[in-house]
């Protein structure tokens, strides 16, 4: 599953699940770092409110990060790591830092949650082509916890 040459890393792979998988892990790394950002500079009426919605969602990603990475290995290949190399592979946009409106903390992480959301689908449909059901039913947990938390999110900023 993995093409690992003597001058090129492990985890490079031309097998389209493991490439998604890398994708999603990437981005999923990208938006657990925001999040927990978030959950430290937020401030305002909804403080609390929010630094505690914020602590469940960077918490959660953590988990899944792992289990996204622990697929990888499943699968045969080397997860991808480090911030340099998960910034190369995100398609995220970096959240700035210092003082922000807590609505716009909220729209930053909608973005975010929404390309991994697509990710996860683009995982789901990598899966589905490969006939891996496990890697399926991983994409389709991961778009469902996503679809939840963009309710929320949104639902903050009515």
């Amino acid at each position: 599953m993995t093409m690992a040459t003597k001058n090129a890393p492990a985890s490079v792979s031309a097998d389209p699940v493991t490439a998604s998988l890398q994708k999603l892990l990437a981005d999923s790394y990208a938006l657990m770092a925001q999040t927990h950002l978030a959950h430290w500079n937020v401030e305002g009426s909804d403080f609390f409110q929010l630094h505690t919605a914020f602590q469940s969602q960077y918490e959660e990603l953590f988990t899944a990060i792992d289990e996204i990475a622990e697929r990888v290995r499943a699968l045969g290949a080397y997860s991808e790591g480090g911030l340099e190399r998960l910034a190369e592979l995100s398609e995220l946009s970096t959240l700035p830092v210092g003082r922000l409106p807590a609505k716009d903390f909220v729209a930053h992480l909608i973005d975010g949650n929404e390309k991994v959301t697509a990710a996860a689908k683009a995982v789901e449909n990598a899966a589905a082509e490969a006939d891996d059901l496990e890697t399926q039913d991983l994409a389709v947990k991961r778009r469902q916890t996503h679809q939840k938390t963009l309710w929320m999110l949104n639902s903050f900023l009515k």
